[in-house]
């Protein structure tokens, strides 16, 4: 793929307008009793319509056989190398619950998690407590001090919250606490780097106040942490594109994925039609709007395939409102899978449509994993979908003479 300073070169004003609707976890895998994945057994009328006026296929969110966490998947989708950009976890919790990270600091994203009487964890979301007991939670760890360095607690959704440590000469290259499983105890925050080793010292410090604080508490009575690291540098969408960019999301890591690249964010209640009515109140502000459902991640990591299907749904029935908009690029895919039958991220190709005007139909006419297979995009790495729809709306002129 070229770089992004030559798609810079080659971006032109253009009055088209760009819609990248992303349903977080969108692929499956078939369930047993039909054959089908989530996205094949909703009712979608309204894609599977759109789509018939589309391209479509499946992208690989990093590469193949890769297993994508959300940040790369979303950087990827925005055009940028997940590989060569790599960004921690906390970085993104840090920017997205609008705090103010130093080039010092170091921050993690973090869960409230259950562990039981042997030590070791029951349930890595804590039961994806209430919002107002993460907010409760938080306050009482923010009673915790440590010796020479300041520790900011800021609460997110449900279960998960944010740490930024602050000190000098603080370092990102400690392991993460997290294993990603239960029935095992919680790791250890090990020195990555011999430098970093009163980085770890201080961070195992914390954990233990934070155990102690939190022993008698149910069923959030510890704290995981993961993706630690400082804030990168990276070049502006908006910049890149020549585009006025905003991003419609309601969970903090996706505005804080969409404030490291430069994106305006919209405030949004807590429904699909409060993102698409703010998609329509904003309208004539931006030129692209990055749409994020979280509500097909979610259901597909508790491994509900039915409620999974009903977000998709539900996200189908706003479709029409977002085409009496009238954009002139609208692309529907997902950052990864989530299969339910996995309740986990996966390592699948993502199906994708791409709507345009100029678009050359491929006679797919329903929006599932093995229709797109069939599509004239075939299997294509994630970032180069920003350049595609940058020239389906008419953004990027000619390379060479």
């Amino acid at each position: 793929m070229p770089s992004l300073d030559v798609y810079h070169e080659l971006a032109i004003p253009a009055p088209g307008k760009v819609v990248l609707l992303v349903m977080d976890g969108l692929g499956g895998l078939p369930r047993d009793s039909d054959g089908l994945t989530e996205l094949e057994a909703a009712h979608s009328p309204n894609m599977d319509a759109l789509i018939a006026r589309s391209i479509c296929g499946l992208h690989d969110p990093v590469g193949p056989g890769i297993t994508p966490g959300s940040g790369p998947a979303h950087l990827a989708l925005f055009g940028y190398d997940p590989i060569e950009n790599q960004v921690g976890r906390g970085v993104l919790e840090a920017l997205g619950v609008d705090f103010d990270l130093k080039p010092t600091d170091v921050a993690a994203r973090a869960n409230y998690a259950t562990l039981d009487g042997r030590g070791l964890i029951s349930d890595r979301r804590a039961g994806r407590i209430p919002t107002e007991t993460n907010v409760h939670l938080c306050e009482i760890l923010s009673k915790i001090r440590l010796p020479d360095a300041e520790v900011f607690i800021r609460p997110g959704k449900e279960h998960r919250f944010v740490v930024i440590f602050r000190r000098q000469n603080l370092s990102d290259k400690i392991s993460d606490t997290d294993p990603q499983a239960t029935g095992v105890p919680p790791r250890s925050v090990e020195a990555l780097d011999p430098v970093a080793r009163p980085t770890a010292e201080l961070v195992n410090r914390f954990i233990a106040e934070a155990n102690k604080l939190l022993g008698g508490y149910r069923p959030a009575n510890t704290v995981l942490m993961r993706g630690f690291a400082k804030h990168p540098q990276l070049p502006l969408l908006g910049e890149v594109y020549g585009m006025r960019t905003a991003a419609i999301a309601s969970y903090p890591m996706y505005l804080g994925l969409a404030k490291l690249v430069g994106m305006e964010t919209l405030t949004v209640g807590p429904t699909i039609a409060n993102e698409i009515e703010v998609l329509r109140e904003n309208w004539d502000r931006f030129d692209f709007f990055f749409i994020h459902v979280k509500g097909t991640d979610s259901s597909g990591e508790d491994g509900d395939f039915e409620r999974k299907m009903r977000v998709i749904e539900e996200m189908d029935a706003q479709i029409p409102a977002i085409q009496d908009l009238k954009p002139d690029v609208l692309a529907i895919t997902g950052d990864h899978s989530t299969p339910a039958v996995l309740k986990a991220h996966s390592w699948h190709p993502v199906p994708v449509l791409l709507y345009s005007r100029y678009c050359r139909p491929d006679g797919v006419t329903s929006f599932g994993e093995r229709a797109c297979v069939r599509g004239s995009l075939g299997t294509f790495p994630a970032m180069n979908l920003m350049p595609q729809m940058m020239a389906y709306a008419l953004r990027l002129t000619k390379f060479g003479a």
